[in-house]
Protein backbone atom coordinates (compact mmCIF):
# COMPACT_ATOMS: atom_id res chain seq x y z
CA UNK A 1 0.00 0.00 0.00
CA UNK A 2 3.05 2.42 0.44
CA UNK A 3 3.54 2.84 -2.81
CA UNK A 4 0.10 3.57 -4.36
CA UNK A 5 -0.67 6.22 -6.73
CA UNK A 6 -4.04 7.57 -5.81
CA UNK A 7 -6.09 9.16 -8.58
CA UNK A 8 -5.85 12.86 -9.18
CA UNK A 9 -3.59 13.32 -6.20
CA UNK A 10 -0.29 13.09 -8.57
CA UNK A 11 2.20 11.63 -6.05
CA UNK A 12 3.04 8.52 -4.57
CA UNK A 13 2.08 7.77 -0.32
CA UNK A 14 4.84 8.92 1.34
CA UNK A 15 3.28 6.77 4.49
CA UNK A 16 0.54 4.36 4.43
CA UNK A 17 -2.95 6.29 4.57
CA UNK A 18 -4.20 7.39 8.24
CA UNK A 19 -1.00 7.13 9.86
CA UNK A 20 0.89 9.89 11.39
CA UNK A 21 3.46 11.56 9.19
CA UNK A 22 6.74 9.84 8.42
CA UNK A 23 9.09 10.45 12.13
CA UNK A 24 6.42 10.60 14.21
CA UNK A 25 5.70 7.06 16.64
CA UNK A 26 2.47 5.91 14.87
CA UNK A 27 -0.10 5.37 17.28
CA UNK A 28 1.29 7.70 20.07
CA UNK A 29 -0.01 11.12 19.53
CA UNK A 30 3.55 12.44 19.20
CA UNK A 31 4.17 10.86 22.57
CA UNK A 32 6.80 8.35 22.94
CA UNK A 33 6.02 4.20 24.07
CA UNK A 34 3.03 1.97 24.19
CA UNK A 35 0.16 3.85 23.77
CA UNK A 36 1.40 7.55 24.26
CA UNK A 37 3.54 7.06 27.36
CA UNK A 38 2.57 7.11 31.21
CA UNK A 39 -0.05 10.39 30.52
CA UNK A 40 -2.22 7.91 28.70
CA UNK A 41 -1.54 4.23 30.42
CA UNK A 42 1.87 2.60 30.71
CA UNK A 43 0.92 -0.40 28.55
CA UNK A 44 0.54 -2.66 32.06
CA UNK A 45 -1.37 -5.74 32.29
CA UNK A 46 -5.12 -5.06 31.19
CA UNK A 47 -8.25 -6.72 32.60
CA UNK A 48 -8.56 -4.45 35.66
CA UNK A 49 -12.44 -4.16 37.11
CA UNK A 50 -14.81 -2.44 35.13
CA UNK A 51 -15.24 0.49 37.94
CA UNK A 52 -11.47 0.82 37.77
CA UNK A 53 -11.27 1.12 33.65
CA UNK A 54 -10.95 4.54 31.38
CA UNK A 55 -9.69 6.26 34.68
CA UNK A 56 -5.88 7.21 33.14
CA UNK A 57 -8.61 8.90 30.12
CA UNK A 58 -6.79 12.28 30.51
CA UNK A 59 -7.45 15.41 28.30
CA UNK A 60 -5.66 18.88 28.85
CA UNK A 61 -4.20 21.87 26.71
CA UNK A 62 -6.21 24.55 25.62
CA UNK A 63 -9.49 24.54 28.08
CA UNK A 64 -12.62 25.93 27.53
CA UNK A 65 -15.28 27.15 29.86
CA UNK A 66 -18.60 25.68 28.71
CA UNK A 67 -21.43 26.26 31.98
CA UNK A 68 -20.07 24.52 35.01
CA UNK A 69 -18.62 21.62 33.04
CA UNK A 70 -15.28 22.80 31.73
CA UNK A 71 -14.21 21.09 28.04
CA UNK A 72 -10.83 19.90 27.70
CA UNK A 73 -9.72 19.99 24.04
CA UNK A 74 -6.57 17.64 23.37
CA UNK A 75 -5.57 17.76 19.75
CA UNK A 76 -2.31 15.57 19.21
CA UNK A 77 0.78 17.29 17.91
CA UNK A 78 0.57 15.64 14.46
CA UNK A 79 -2.73 16.78 14.02
CA UNK A 80 -2.53 20.47 13.16
CA UNK A 81 -6.18 21.13 13.11
CA UNK A 82 -9.57 18.96 13.86
CA UNK A 83 -9.91 18.83 10.21
CA UNK A 84 -7.06 16.95 9.89
CA UNK A 85 -7.80 14.89 12.45
CA UNK A 86 -11.12 14.34 11.28
CA UNK A 87 -9.44 13.61 7.97
CA UNK A 88 -7.05 11.11 8.92
CA UNK A 89 -9.53 9.34 11.01
CA UNK A 90 -11.64 8.53 8.43
CA UNK A 91 -8.95 7.83 5.90
CA UNK A 92 -7.46 5.44 8.83
CA UNK A 93 -11.15 4.03 8.89
CA UNK A 94 -11.35 3.22 5.38
CA UNK A 95 -7.89 1.64 5.20
CA UNK A 96 -8.73 -0.75 8.12
CA UNK A 97 -11.74 -1.40 7.15
CA UNK A 98 -10.33 -2.14 3.44
CA UNK A 99 -7.42 -4.38 4.05
CA UNK A 100 -9.20 -6.84 6.51
CA UNK A 101 -12.51 -7.12 3.91
CA UNK A 102 -14.99 -5.97 6.30
CA UNK A 103 -18.07 -4.14 5.91
CA UNK A 104 -20.31 -2.53 8.38
CA UNK A 105 -18.31 0.71 6.81
CA UNK A 106 -21.28 3.12 6.79
CA UNK A 107 -22.49 2.96 10.40
CA UNK A 108 -18.99 3.41 11.33
CA UNK A 109 -18.86 6.63 9.32
CA UNK A 110 -22.32 7.75 11.17
CA UNK A 111 -20.51 7.55 14.26
CA UNK A 112 -17.08 9.09 14.01
CA UNK A 113 -17.56 12.36 14.68
CA UNK A 114 -19.27 11.74 17.65
CA UNK A 115 -16.95 9.21 18.54
CA UNK A 116 -14.14 11.89 17.72
CA UNK A 117 -16.05 14.72 20.29
CA UNK A 118 -16.87 12.72 23.00
CA UNK A 119 -13.21 11.33 23.55
CA UNK A 120 -11.56 14.75 22.71
CA UNK A 121 -13.73 16.81 23.56
CA UNK A 122 -16.73 15.63 26.62
CA UNK A 123 -14.61 12.88 28.61
CA UNK A 124 -12.98 13.39 32.07
CA UNK A 125 -11.09 11.21 33.87
CA UNK A 126 -14.07 9.79 36.05
CA UNK A 127 -16.50 9.69 32.98
CA UNK A 128 -17.13 6.35 31.21
CA UNK A 129 -18.34 4.93 27.90
CA UNK A 130 -20.34 2.20 26.50
CA UNK A 131 -20.16 1.84 22.47
CA UNK A 132 -24.16 0.19 22.49
CA UNK A 133 -23.62 -0.63 18.64
CA UNK A 134 -21.01 -2.50 18.38
CA UNK A 135 -20.98 -2.85 15.01
CA UNK A 136 -19.46 0.59 15.15
CA UNK A 137 -16.07 -1.27 16.73
CA UNK A 138 -13.81 0.37 13.63
CA UNK A 139 -14.75 4.04 14.39
CA UNK A 140 -14.71 3.27 18.31
CA UNK A 141 -10.58 1.58 17.55
CA UNK A 142 -10.06 4.88 15.30
CA UNK A 143 -10.91 6.87 17.99
CA UNK A 144 -8.87 5.41 20.15
CA UNK A 145 -5.56 5.88 18.15
CA UNK A 146 -6.28 9.44 17.31
CA UNK A 147 -5.92 9.85 21.74
CA UNK A 148 -2.88 7.93 21.76
CA UNK A 149 -4.59 5.02 23.72
CA UNK A 150 -4.47 2.74 20.66
CA UNK A 151 -1.17 1.70 18.56
CA UNK A 152 -0.89 1.52 15.17
CA UNK A 153 0.58 -1.88 15.00
CA UNK A 154 -2.62 -2.88 16.34
CA UNK A 155 -4.94 -1.15 14.15
CA UNK A 156 -3.31 -3.56 11.62
CA UNK A 157 -4.16 -6.21 13.39
CA UNK A 158 -8.14 -5.42 13.08
CA UNK A 159 -10.59 -8.62 12.46
CA UNK A 160 -7.25 -10.74 12.01
CA UNK A 161 -6.62 -13.64 13.76
CA UNK A 162 -5.52 -13.82 16.94
CA UNK A 163 -6.40 -9.77 17.67
CA UNK A 164 -7.41 -7.78 20.35
CA UNK A 165 -9.55 -5.58 17.60
CA UNK A 166 -12.30 -7.36 17.10
CA UNK A 167 -15.17 -6.77 14.48
CA UNK A 168 -17.54 -6.18 17.93
CA UNK A 169 -15.93 -4.85 21.48
CA UNK A 170 -13.78 -7.21 22.74
CA UNK A 171 -14.86 -8.81 26.23
CA UNK A 172 -11.59 -7.95 27.89
CA UNK A 173 -8.27 -7.08 26.94
CA UNK A 174 -8.89 -2.84 26.09
CA UNK A 175 -9.36 -0.58 29.36
CA UNK A 176 -11.59 1.57 27.25
CA UNK A 177 -13.38 -1.21 26.28
CA UNK A 178 -15.74 -1.92 29.38
CA UNK A 179 -18.27 -4.55 27.54
CA UNK A 180 -18.65 -6.79 24.70
CA UNK A 181 -21.31 -5.16 22.97
CA UNK A 182 -21.98 -7.30 19.39
CA UNK A 183 -25.46 -7.96 20.37
CA UNK A 184 -27.66 -4.98 19.98
CA UNK A 185 -29.95 -3.48 22.42
CA UNK A 186 -28.02 -4.36 25.67
CA UNK A 187 -25.83 -0.96 25.96
CA UNK A 188 -27.56 1.03 27.60
CA UNK A 189 -28.66 -1.75 30.23
CA UNK A 190 -25.18 -1.41 30.76
CA UNK A 191 -24.47 2.20 31.24
CA UNK A 192 -27.94 2.66 33.32
CA UNK A 193 -26.00 0.27 35.96
CA UNK A 194 -22.65 1.68 35.72
CA UNK A 195 -24.52 5.17 36.43
CA UNK A 196 -26.54 3.58 39.26
CA UNK A 197 -23.30 1.80 40.66
CA UNK A 198 -21.33 5.19 40.73
CA UNK A 199 -24.02 6.75 42.84
CA UNK A 200 -24.54 4.37 45.51
CA UNK A 201 -20.67 3.94 45.73
CA UNK A 202 -20.47 7.75 45.90
CA UNK A 203 -18.02 8.06 43.16
CA UNK A 204 -18.15 11.16 40.57
CA UNK A 205 -18.14 11.28 36.42
CA UNK A 206 -20.88 10.79 34.00
CA UNK A 207 -21.33 7.57 31.60
CA UNK A 208 -21.94 7.93 28.17
CA UNK A 209 -24.12 5.26 25.79
CA UNK A 210 -23.91 6.07 22.25
CA UNK A 211 -26.43 4.05 20.42
CA UNK A 212 -27.79 3.21 16.87
CA UNK A 213 -31.26 4.28 16.12
CA UNK A 214 -32.15 0.86 14.55
CA UNK A 215 -31.44 -0.67 18.52
CA UNK A 216 -34.89 1.24 19.46
CA UNK A 217 -36.59 -1.62 17.64
CA UNK A 218 -35.43 -3.66 21.15
CA UNK A 219 -37.56 -3.89 23.78
CA UNK A 220 -34.49 -3.72 25.91
CA UNK A 221 -33.59 -0.50 25.07
CA UNK A 222 -37.37 0.54 26.69
CA UNK A 223 -37.01 -0.87 29.84
CA UNK A 224 -33.71 0.38 30.05
CA UNK A 225 -34.94 3.79 29.70
CA UNK A 226 -37.72 3.23 32.35
CA UNK A 227 -34.95 2.22 34.89
CA UNK A 228 -32.70 5.12 34.02
CA UNK A 229 -36.01 7.77 34.58
CA UNK A 230 -36.93 5.91 37.18
CA UNK A 231 -33.96 5.69 39.43
CA UNK A 232 -33.28 9.33 38.35
CA UNK A 233 -29.93 8.28 36.77
CA UNK A 234 -28.77 12.00 36.94
CA UNK A 235 -25.47 11.00 36.32
CA UNK A 236 -26.18 9.08 32.35
CA UNK A 237 -26.41 10.60 29.21
CA UNK A 238 -27.86 8.86 25.89
CA UNK A 239 -26.07 9.77 22.41
CA UNK A 240 -28.43 7.87 19.48
CA UNK A 241 -26.54 7.67 15.92
CA UNK A 242 -29.69 8.68 14.01
CA UNK A 243 -28.77 7.64 10.45
CA UNK A 244 -32.23 6.62 9.51
CA UNK A 245 -31.23 3.26 8.19
CA UNK A 246 -30.68 -0.33 9.40
CA UNK A 247 -30.16 -3.74 8.44
CA UNK A 248 -33.18 -4.33 6.26
CA UNK A 249 -33.88 -0.99 5.02
CA UNK A 250 -34.40 2.31 6.60
CA UNK A 251 -35.59 3.12 10.13
CA UNK A 252 -39.44 4.10 8.72
CA UNK A 253 -40.16 1.13 6.90
CA UNK A 254 -38.99 -1.36 9.17
CA UNK A 255 -40.02 -0.79 12.78
CA UNK A 256 -41.31 3.11 12.33
CA UNK A 257 -40.11 4.99 16.03
CA UNK A 258 -40.14 8.54 14.33
CA UNK A 259 -40.35 10.92 15.81
CA UNK A 260 -37.54 9.24 18.74
CA UNK A 261 -37.16 12.57 20.41
CA UNK A 262 -40.97 12.99 21.46
CA UNK A 263 -41.18 9.30 22.34
CA UNK A 264 -38.06 9.67 25.02
CA UNK A 265 -39.62 13.03 26.47
CA UNK A 266 -42.65 11.08 26.95
CA UNK A 267 -40.75 8.85 29.52
CA UNK A 268 -39.49 12.06 31.17
CA UNK A 269 -36.28 12.75 29.79
CA UNK A 270 -34.86 15.86 28.93
CA UNK A 271 -34.14 15.39 25.24
CA UNK A 272 -32.34 17.66 22.22
CA UNK A 273 -31.60 17.06 18.59
CA UNK A 274 -28.71 18.14 17.13
CA UNK A 275 -25.96 17.80 14.37
CA UNK A 276 -24.13 14.48 15.00
CA UNK A 277 -21.21 15.44 12.54
CA UNK A 278 -21.27 18.99 13.24
CA UNK A 279 -18.16 19.27 16.40
CA UNK A 280 -18.95 22.40 17.68
CA UNK A 281 -22.88 21.21 18.40
CA UNK A 282 -22.13 17.98 19.46
CA UNK A 283 -19.54 20.07 22.05
CA UNK A 284 -21.80 22.43 23.03
CA UNK A 285 -24.49 20.14 23.90
CA UNK A 286 -23.18 17.43 25.37
CA UNK A 287 -20.37 19.73 27.35
CA UNK A 288 -22.88 21.83 29.54
CA UNK A 289 -23.91 20.05 33.42
CA UNK A 290 -27.22 19.41 33.03
CA UNK A 291 -27.38 17.82 36.53
CA UNK A 292 -29.76 15.02 35.52
CA UNK A 293 -30.47 12.02 32.99
CA UNK A 294 -30.08 13.22 29.54
CA UNK A 295 -30.64 11.80 25.41
CA UNK A 296 -29.48 13.34 22.56
CA UNK A 297 -30.75 12.20 19.13
CA UNK A 298 -27.84 12.92 16.57
CA UNK A 299 -28.97 13.38 13.03
CA UNK A 300 -26.10 11.35 11.01
CA UNK A 301 -25.51 10.38 7.56
CA UNK A 302 -24.74 6.89 7.08
CA UNK A 303 -21.53 6.48 4.93
CA UNK A 304 -20.58 10.36 6.10
CA UNK A 305 -18.01 12.04 3.76
CA UNK A 306 -18.12 9.32 1.29
CA UNK A 307 -20.31 10.02 -1.93
CA UNK A 308 -21.22 6.76 -3.00
CA UNK A 309 -21.75 5.60 0.82
CA UNK A 310 -24.33 8.19 2.10
CA UNK A 311 -27.30 7.29 3.07
CA UNK A 312 -27.14 3.79 1.10
CA UNK A 313 -28.33 0.93 2.99
CA UNK A 314 -25.87 -1.54 1.23
CA UNK A 315 -23.08 -0.32 2.86
CA UNK A 316 -24.17 -1.54 6.24
CA UNK A 317 -22.53 -4.61 5.20
CA UNK A 318 -20.31 -4.45 1.97
CA UNK A 319 -16.70 -4.50 1.70
CA UNK A 320 -14.39 -2.27 -0.13
CA UNK A 321 -13.18 -2.70 -3.81
CA UNK A 322 -9.83 -1.29 -4.46
CA UNK A 323 -11.30 1.60 -6.69
CA UNK A 324 -13.73 1.95 -3.97
CA UNK A 325 -11.06 2.74 -1.61
CA UNK A 326 -9.29 4.89 -3.57
CA UNK A 327 -12.46 7.21 -4.10
CA UNK A 328 -13.49 6.97 -0.92
CA UNK A 329 -9.80 8.13 0.32
CA UNK A 330 -9.38 10.89 -2.51
CA UNK A 331 -13.29 12.16 -1.28
CA UNK A 332 -11.65 12.50 1.87
CA UNK A 333 -8.42 14.12 1.29
CA UNK A 334 -9.93 16.92 -0.51
CA UNK A 335 -12.97 17.72 1.95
Amino acid sequence: MANVQEPGIGSPVKAPLGQPPVGVAPGTGGLAGRGGGPEFGDGGPHGLPVADRQKTIVRHNSIEDLGRRRIHVRLPSHFKTWDDLRKAARQRLLRMHYESGVGHIGGNLSSLDLLLSLHHDILWPDDQFVLSKGHSAGAYYVTLWTTGRLPEEELRQFHKDGTRLSGHPPTSGIDDILFATGSLGHGLSLAAGLALGKRLEGRSGRVYCLMSDGEWNEGSCWEALIFARHHRLDNLTIVVDLNGLQGFGTTREVADLDPLTEKFRAFGVPTAEIDGHDRGAIRDALGRERGSLAAFVARTRKGCGVSFMEDRMEWHYLPLSESQYLQAIRECEFQ
